[in-house]
């Protein structure tokens, strides 16, 4: 009788949470997820329409006589394309890409474009993963991906490596829309870590803008490469903020409505500490750029703004039920959105009528402020306890890669190279391992201060510090 008369108690408390549930959700909009971030400035977010551009130029057939050009055109030179792959010759281990010199930005730039719902072979990509699957780097990483960006650099190493040693002031940019921005994400890693392999390029000159986003690497990654990778969202889009692992979400294709609706109930539900201490949880990876130009219960577009930030906790863990979360992943509204921003950004520049002096102390000082912003995300990731998260070093000189020094003076050479190995089977490129003298002289550039002083001083007779005299042998 107790049991029977506690039914109906039981009845309301389920339908109160799922009202509330309900309530929460219909009224979380995109905005929301940026609403602590600040605005980001014109010359940080100039290349990200250019790049949208050159990621549509490989739907092109023939960029002489473009199809689906943007308002403003491609703004390429087609006779600057260096390479181009196609369905044909990618045999489905990657989508489309291109190799294009850029000389009027002075960058050489390797965009892929998204997923094709119609090639089978890009779905095998997406496939070949399950959670935890492959660690790289201290951390995790998608399976799939991972083995396309060792595809292409398997095949354009040598183009890249001679472009960049014939124009040594350029940087190097990987560029990628939804399934091809996870790619473009991993090529960024992987070049990184392999700088000698195309010869000993700067990581300042690497960049990456992942433009809609897969969520593709575990968060101590996604924060930790930062400085290199950029993503870009547009208001509403699904995919970054879809926590359900793609190889699932393209199973269930047919019923993807159902399956993202009973994911987001999932997710709402599990508190948000307990997902950041899972180290196979994957994120949208890098410093994010979210492009708002809607408001909640407002009907129409208002001027787009751009929010930036390297977010931690947030990092869009919620799906927005929104009628535009899909339309908001297609490139051709990011590309227009995003001149939109940029050209707002600009007018607002030239009222304002800042003086070239006071532009290049702002540029510097916009530098300074990402890089301490950068540094910051580092930190706070160790302290809600993010697995396999360094904090940066005190001292910058010996930190290139913002690593810990105790992350690098753990690692012998044995296992630094496991983590850079078995990246596309037998590929050639399986050899990124065996060659560390890039990896060594990243080690020794993170040398701890206190095993620095070990090597180049010791103690006298007295006691007292002096140079060691071998150093000082060499040095006489």
């Amino acid at each position: 009788m107790s049991l029977a008369c506690g039914l109906p108690l039981l009845e309301c408390v389920y339908c109160l949470a799922c009202a509330r549930w309900a309530w929460k959700r219909c009224l979380h909009s995109g905005s929301h997820d940026s609403d602590t971030w600040g605005l980001a400035s014109p010359e940080e977010f100039e290349p990200v329409p250019r790049m949208c551009r050159f990621i549509m130029a490989n739907y092109e057939t023939d960029l002489t006589n473009p199809q689906f050009s943007p308002p403003n055109g491609y703004q390429m030179h087609p006779p600057l394309i260096i390479t181009r792959k196609n369905y044909k010759e990618t045999k489905g281990r990657v989508t489309p890409y291109l190799i294009y010199l850029d000389h009027d930005h002075s960058d050489i730039v390797l965009a892929l474009r998204g997923l094709n719902l119609a090639i089978e072979g890009e779905y095998a990509v997406l496939l070949d993963n399950r959670l935890g699957k492959r660690k790289f780097d201290g951390g995790y990483v998608h399976n799939g991906l991972l083995r396309a960006a060792g595809w292409v650099l398997d095949k354009e190493c040598e183009v890249l490596k001679d472009l960049i040693e014939k124009y040594p002031n350029y940087t190097l940019t990987f560029a990628g829309h939804s399934l091809g921005s996870g790619v473009a994400a991993m090529l960024a890693m992987v070049v990184v870590l392999n700088r000698g392999k195309l010869g000993n390029l700067d990581r300042k000159r690497i960049r990456c803008f992942a433009i809609a986003p897969a969520r593709c690497m575990s968060l101590n990654l996604a924060v930790r490469y930062a400085d290199v990778i950029n993503s870009i969202v547009l208001q509403d889009d699904f995919l970054p903020r879809t926590a359900t692992p793609l190889e699932d979400i393209f199973k269930s294709i047919l019923c993807l409505p159902c399956l993202l609706c009973l994911r987001c109930m999932r997710d709402t539900c599990v508190p948000e500490d307990v997902l950041l201490r899972d180290p196979r949880r994957l994120y949208a990876p890098g410093r994010v750029y979210h492009i708002v130009e809607r408001k909640l219960f407002r009907c129409g577009r208002y001027p787009p703004i751009v929010r930036t930030a390297v977010p931690v906790d947030g990092r869009f863990e919620h799906i927005v039920m929104s009628c535009n979360a899909t339309q908001d992943h297609a490139i051709i509204w990011i590309e227009r959105e995003a001149s939109k921003a940029l050209d707002l950004m600009l007018e607002k520049e030239q009222v304002m009528s800042i003086p070239s002096k006071q532009k290049m102390e702002r540029q510097e000082t916009l530098r300074r402020e990402k890089s301490e912003e950068h540094k910051a995300a580092l930190r706070r990731a160790i302290t809600l306890s993010v697995p396999d998260s360094h904090s940066p070093s005190e001292y910058g000189t010996f930190d290139d890669n913002l690593n810990s020094n105790s992350d690098s003076s753990s690692l012998s050479r044995h296992e630094r190279s496991n983590s850079l190995s078995r990246i596309e089977g037998k590929s050639s490129y399986e050899g990124l391992s065996e060659n560390l003298d890039s990896v060594s002289s990243e080690v020794r550039q993170r040398i701890s201060w206190g095993e620095l002083i070990d090597r180049i001083f010791e103690k006298d007779e007295s006691g007292h510090m002096v140079v060691r005299k071998s150093l000082s042998n060499e040095g006489s």
